[in-house]
């Protein structure tokens, strides 16, 4: 039996943090891969289900949420079937907290006209390809563009959340949010962009 010392606690607790890194970057692939292509259908069934259509999008990023903290532990084997899971059981959640449980929410996924299937191998590697040059395209933004773009549309906060995490105008986080996108989308659909622009 080997004695712990200081030395091998700390490479036990860096190596722990190195894996938690690892599977966090794994789930947001993941998130941006399977989830986001997700959100209109998403978000038409949250129209149909949810009667406050003043939070929807506040609601939308909490099921993005926990979508995310659970691939955090174990990535989903089919990102469809489970998204429409965790956003029924929320609907539920809430209905039940307001003491009203419509037939509609409470209804089985299989009832919710969301095919189930698996992508064809094609459509996957499609996926990959976009990806990788989604991963490029995002590292070559501006450091702060680069930021305020990740905490929107991969992370989820509001631009007033965003404003105060980066310290700056909330004028300024939609600026680079606006540059951000316009200079994601000239990079993925074969345009030159120009990345002098945003700081």
């Amino acid at each position: 039996m080997t004695e712990k010392t200081p030395e091998t606690d700390f490479h036990g607790v860096e190596l722990r943090c190195v894996e938690n890194v690892m599977a966090s970057s794994q789930a947001k692939a993941w998130f941006v891969r399977e989830v986001l292509p997700l959100e209109a259908m998403l978000t038409r069934f949250l129209h149909k289900n949810w009667r406050n259509k003043a939070d929807l999008e506040d609601f939308r990023q909490e099921i993005y949420a926990h979508v995310l903290d659970a691939a955090e532990t174990k990535i989903p084997d089919r990102a469809k079937p489970f998204v429409f899971s965790v956003a029924r059981n929320l609907l539920v959640d809430r209905f039940r907290k307001e003491h009203v449980v419509p037939i509609e929410a409470a209804a089985e996924l299989d009832t919710l006209n969301i095919p189930a299937d698996e992508p064809g191998p094609e459509r996957s590697v499609v996926a990959r390809d976009m990806l990788r040059r989604l991963q490029v395209a995002i590292d070559s933004l501006p450091p702060r563009c680069r930021e305020a773009v990740v905490l929107k549309r991969i992370e989820g906060l509001s631009r007033h959340e965003i404003a105060e995490r980066m310290g700056i105008a909330e004028q300024t986080v939609s600026d680079h949010i606006a540059y951000g996108m316009r200079v994601l989308a000239d990079i993925l659909y074969g345009e030159a962009p120009d990345l002098g622009s945003s700081t």
